[in-house]
């Protein structure tokens, strides 16, 4: 401690000027650098920060025009459907139904014992497409019975197989399915 004291005294004209050079260096780092070392950080953070908001927006912008063509591409998809695939009306499906059917039964070596055609009511009220739906009791054997499902599922007339029954009331005769199939139609302004 007294060397210290000592080196003071001694060397006064030197170290009073490394004291307030050093204080003035600390208060200079205090007051000025420090402060701007702090907000260059947090500019660096918000920069940062901008980049991944500016990525997340990107990703979002890409995801929203995504939405949009698979909307429209939709859009013209159901737009074909109903022009190519559902017939414009009504008396269009019956025909449908009412030519189609017994002349698949006929190539499946089937006979057809029963049919009956409907529009159902609700579809009417509901908007843009009706249905028909049609009950159809066929007689054969379980070949033909399996081809004519078979070219009515694969037939390019948009018809749907709702219910299917099969029975067969004694041994060795014929088998007897009974099919709930629906049909769809485009509705006109007036609703048929």
């Amino acid at each position: 401690m007294k060397l210290f004291k000592r080196i003071l005294v001694e060397k006064r004209a030197i170290v009073v000027p490394l004291v307030i050079a050093a204080l003035v260096n600390l208060g200079v780092y205090a007051l000025v650098v420090y402060p701007l070392q702090k907000k260059a950080a947090t500019a660096a953070e918000r920069a940062a920060s901008a980049a991944e908001s500016l990525k997340a927006a990107e990703r979002d912008e890409a995801a929203a025009r995504a939405l949009v063509i698979g909307k429209s591409r939709a859009d013209e998809e159901l737009a074909m459907f109903y022009d190519r695939m559902l017939p414009g009306s009504l008396p269009a499906a019956r025909n449908m139904t009412y030519t189609r059917v017994p002349a698949l039964a006929q190539k499946a070596n089937v006979r057809m014992v029963l049919r009956h055609e409907a529009p159902d009511p609700t579809s009417v009220k509901e908007g843009r497409v009706g249905r028909l739906q049609t009950r159809v009791v066929l007689q054969g054997d379980y070949e033909g019975i399996r081809r004519f499902i078979y070219a009515l599922e694969t037939a390019p007339e948009f018809v749907i197989i709702d219910d299917v029954a099969l029975a067969q009331a004694e041994a060795n005769k014929p088998l007897t399915l009974t099919l709930e199939l629906s049909t769809y139609y485009r509705l006109g302004d007036n609703g048929t």
